[in-house]
């Protein structure tokens, strides 16, 4: 089982098990690697290889208050803390109504933990929302949606119903971290478990809404558990198919207590294409790639072009959650078509379900 058959493999539309997959890692040509994940994304999506997505769009961090205490995390704070904050239903209209005047249509809302948010604040929340701004809401990621639930005394497909009657539009694939429980023990013990953040994205795809689905790798996590992680999202979309896209990026250590236990090492780039290209060969039914320039800069990011991602993602406005530990990168809609552009291919702008639009 060498690297080049079972890269022949795939290309032959075969699917690959988890030790070829395990096997993809040992591979030392990143450079086939790069090609065989372009070519696989040629054949997937049915486009010529050259065009190029984005998404105008915000992140919105509606509160940092969190009870999880993960130790990646460097944004959440703990009640009562001087930078804890809830923010207003007015201030949250206010970043909604920069970004619609950028001809944005859908806002990114993640947050905290809080354990004084019910789902009551989220409806009320979501239909301020929805009667001020036309906006796609992209929004509460599986971790959140199995707190809120738990705070309200809810099952989970009520939870989900609810929701949606407010206005959800569909939901990031945020706090997936590594889809094992011995690494979800270690890195965020008080999280939802692998099995509770898939029963989330299955019963959201089974009520219509779509799901993007995420991997945060470099930390705690053996190559083995990579694999794994993997084989739990492609068995998840066999199942319900609702995933839109697969977005990897590497844990940034800045100001994380999980630095002080594992140290301050960065995942280079080198390690970054490789997971990325891996990811796009092993997930044959997944057909959008991201690029993670935020965590990885802007060169990286479109490097990440030629190893199998489709995508570069969004342009954000604003950014928390990584900035917080440390990594800062900001690219605006004129700076993002142009690093499409640089690298050889043609931006288009595009919906959280990967439809063009103008």
């Amino acid at each position: 089982m060498t690297p080049d058959s079972i890269l022949q493999k795939a290309l032959d539309g075969e699917r690959l098990d988890a030790a070829e997959a395990r096997a993809l890692y040992d591979c030392g040509d990143l450079n086939l690697l790069g090609n065989v994940a372009t070519r696989l994304h040629r054949q997937r999506t049915g486009h010529d290889g050259k065009t190029v997505t984005y998404i105008v769009d915000r992140n919105v961090n509606y509160t940092n208050v969190c009870v999880t205490d993960c130790s990646f995390c460097a944004f959440y704070r703990k009640e009562g803390d001087a930078e804890a904050y809830v923010h207003s239903f007015e201030t949250i209209g206010e970043k909604i109504a920069e970004v619609a005047a950028q001809g944005g249509r859908q806002i990114l809302m993640q947050g905290g933990h809080n354990a004084d948010l019910k789902i009551d604040f989220y409806e009320d929340l979501f239909r301020y929302i929805k009667e001020r701004f036309d906006i796609h809401l992209h929004a509460l990621s599986p971790p959140e949606i199995v707190h809120l639930g738990k705070l309200s005394k809810l099952p989970l497909k009520e939870t989900l119903t609810r929701l949606k009657n407010a206005g959800l539009d569909s939901i990031p694939g945020g706090g997936a971290e590594i889809l094992v429980d011995r690494v979800r023990t270690a890195i965020s013990p008080k999280k939802c478990t692998t099995d509770q953040w898939l029963e989330v994205m299955g019963t959201a795809h089974e009520l219509g809404l779509p799901t993007t689905a995420t991997m945060m790798f470099g930390h705690v996590e053996s190559l083995e558990e990579r694999v794994e992680h993997l084989m739990r999202l492609r068995d998840q979309q066999d199942k319900t198919g609702g995933f839109t896209a697969f977005i990897c990026w590497p844990f940034q250590p800045g100001q994380t207590p999980l630095a002080q236990e594992i140290g301050p090492k960065r995942t280079t780039g080198w390690e970054y294409l490789k997971t990325l290209a891996i990811g796009r060969i092993v997930l044959d039914n997944i057909d959008n790639h991201q690029s993670s320039w935020v965590t990885m800069g802007p060169k990286v990011g479109q490097m990440a072009l030629f190893f199998g991602a489709n995508d570069m993602g969004s342009t954000m406005f604003e950014e928390n959650v990584v900035s917080a530990a440390g990594t800062t990168y900001n690219l605006n809609e004129k700076e993002i078509r142009r690093l499409i552009e640089d690298g050889g291919f043609t931006p288009q702008r595009r919906n959280m379900r990967y439809e063009f639009v103008s």
